[in-house]
């Protein structure tokens, strides 16, 4: 069997148990998928089938699409929404402010990895060894962000943006 699938993958699974999953329904060995998304995001991933899988490195090199909610005013001990509030603070801004500063990040930037991803350090992802307590110096990486947008204003300090950016954004 060989073949693509896009896949909308659900809320709370990784993308390689998306892949496991269609390992198991097709009995198909080699089954690899389009790049990592987080468990706890959800949207399109590209599932490779037998030898389509040499295909899969022309979209993990590809520049990628996500849109976000953010949340201003909570930081939290995983960076993300599934985390423990760990501060808060009040919120001072407007939308202006919001388009201002979203501007600033277009461009080539050095961006520091965050513990909870799924980069790999001896093999091991560091979501993994942020999850045992442990903190390892990351070296900031080079992306690039060709366009953010946004997509709604802020309300309850909340607001959305588009993203597109290069792989490992």
């Amino acid at each position: 069997m060989q073949g693509f699938l896009l896949i909308d993958k659900p809320k709370d699974l990784t993308s390689f148990s998306v892949a496991a999953r269609i390992r198991h329904l097709t009995g198909e060995k080699r089954v690899g998928h389009s790049g990592t998304l987080d468990p706890m995001a959800t949207g399109v991933l590209g599932i490779f089938i037998g030898r389509a899988t040499v295909l899969s490195s022309y979209l993990l090199d590809s520049d990628k699409e996500y849109t976000a909610k953010i949340m201003l005013g909570k930081a939290t001990d995983t960076e993300d929404i599934t985390g423990e509030v760990i501060k808060t603070a009040e919120v001072n801004v407007n939308n202006d402010d919001i388009k201002r500063v979203l501007k600033e990040f277009t461009g080539q930037i050095k961006q520091v990895p965050p513990m909870y991803s799924a980069i790999k350090r001896n093999g091991v992802p560091l979501y993994k060894l942020a999850r045992e307590g442990k903190e390892i110096e990351r070296e900031p990486r080079d992306i690039t962000i060709f366009q953010i947008d946004l997509l709604s204003e802020l309300k309850d300090n909340c607001f959305e943006i588009s993203v597109r950016c290069s792989k490992g954004t």
